[in-house]
């Protein structure tokens, strides 16, 4: 789940879900030369910039971290995750969501005077404007500010049909996943909206995708944005969902229901089937690269930063999760399903709303309920990081799982990619999209 900031302003963005280390090495390369973007960056101190504590956070806002880079992102994120539960938000976060567009459609990742108009110069972001998109269009009455968003998007179309999470940059697969399930989100078709050059956000995704290149563990894999480049579990699960025409929120298949993953058919390192790849082709392709790797690590993804030794993923299993309940891959969500109920419950409560909001998206793909989730209660916990909400539908109970900023009871693995965070890296890049603040 994925949104946007650079090295020195914008931390590369997601599709996803969420801002934990969720970007491999790869993808840390490409943000560092191209300024790319996936799911919004973990806060790190700029200079010059006030800290969290020094500033006084919005009324209506989600979560206790500063927003520069993921403000828009992570409401979003929670507002949908509520909807999708039965929760009717706050109006507080409501207003403040639609308070930080811009005249042109286009939402930066924060405002911190929205009623001053957008400079010229702020950095508008489709990954924040898509995860906005999705939000809005979900909770109704707003189709202005959708329609004025779509018009944006549409006009930042990159030549082959992708998207970069900053207009006039090279696309990249989580954000061109995430305006997928923006456009679909807003009743549009996606196979409809084209380019100058008339191609599709199909054909633009298809441009990461690796097929039957490479290595045999990497085929039906995603890279994340550069051409020939190693394959990335975070933009492969975007993908698998974006192919499929879906968004954050995919709707459980049902009871009993099930389509066995099929990896692509491959000879001499090329697709065995004659003519182009279908969508859906290359969305179950996506899904059995992701088979194999949660096969590999043990019923989860793997996140490696530079120097460090790879750590579970929680970020990107849960988009994993996500992608193969959009393909009707029940039986092989279930696995890194039951790993998340185990071990995500501290992650997220490091983390904050989206991350919350990620695990409950995951559980409401599978079918699964939120509000006991490997003993948490999800739906609780995320509707703490922010207002109180204005109804809330269905059973739940005070969470044991507060959404405070702590710790406590972390498993290792966490800490040590804390520590990695602080070694030099100074941000964490993640997917769709997408969890820290």
């Amino acid at each position: 789940m994925a949104p946007t900031a650079s090295l020195a302003q914008q931390a590369p963005a997601p599709h996803s879900g969420a801002p934990l280390a969720r970007r491999a090495a790869t993808a840390l390369a490409a943000a560092l030369v191209l300024g790319a973007a996936a799911a919004p960056a973990a806060y790190a101190a700029v200079p010059g910039s006030p800290s969290a504590a020094a500033k006084k956070l919005p009324d209506g806002l989600y979560g206790t971290k500063d927003p520069q880079y993921d403000g828009v992102w992570r409401q979003s994120l929670a507002l949908l995750a509520q909807h999708t539960v039965g929760v009717r938000p706050a109006a507080s976060g409501v207003r403040w969501l639609v308070g930080q567009q811009c005249a042109d459609g286009a939402f930066t990742a924060f405002r911190a005077e929205p009623g001053k108009p957008c400079a010229a110069k702020a950095m508008r972001d489709t990954n924040q404007t898509a995860a906005a998109v999705q939000a809005l269009a979900a909770l109704g009455g707003h189709g202005d500010a959708v329609d004025k968003a779509v018009g944006w998007l549409k006009s930042v179309q990159n030549d082959d049909g992708s998207w970069s999470s900053m207009p006039g940059s090279p696309g990249d697969a989580n954000s061109t996943s995430v305006v997928i399930g923006a456009l679909a989100a807003a009743g549009q078709k996606p196979a409809s909206v084209t380019s100058k050059k008339h191609k599709t956000p199909y054909d633009g995704l298809l441009t990461f995708r690796l097929g039957c290149a490479g290595k045999e563990d990497a085929h039906g894999a995603f890279t994340f944005q550069l051409k020939g480049a190693a394959p990335n579990a975070d933009a492969t699960a975007a993908a698998a969902t974006g192919m499929l025409g879906k968004g954050f929120v995919v709707a459980p298949a049902g009871r009993g229901a099930h389509t066995p993953v099929t990896p692509p058919a491959c000879k001499d390192g090329k697709d065995k089937k004659a003519g182009p790849v279908s969508a859906a082709q290359a969305a179950d392709g996506g899904a059995a690269y992701l088979v194999a790797q949660l096969d590999k690590s043990g019923q989860h993804l793997l996140s490696a930063m530079p120097g460090a030794k790879p750590q579970p993923d929680v970020g990107n299993t849960a988009d994993a999760v996500v992608a193969l309940a959009a393909g009707g891959h029940g039986a092989e969500a279930r696995r890194p399903l039951a790993w998340l109920q185990k071990n995500a419950a501290n992650w997220a409560r490091q983390s904050g709303p989206a991350a919350y909001a990620q695990l409950v998206l995951a559980a409401h793909a599978t079918g699964s309920d939120p509000r006991s989730f490997g003993g948490t209660d999800l739906v609780t916990a995320l509707n703490a990081t922010g207002p109180e909400p204005a109804a809330v539908s269905g059973k739940h109970k005070d969470a044991d799982a507060s959404a405070k900023d702590d710790g406590g009871g972390i498993p290792w693995w966490i800490i040590g990619v804390g520590l990695a965070f602080g070694a030099g890296l100074g941000f964490l890049l993640s997917g769709r999209k997408r969890d820290r603040l």
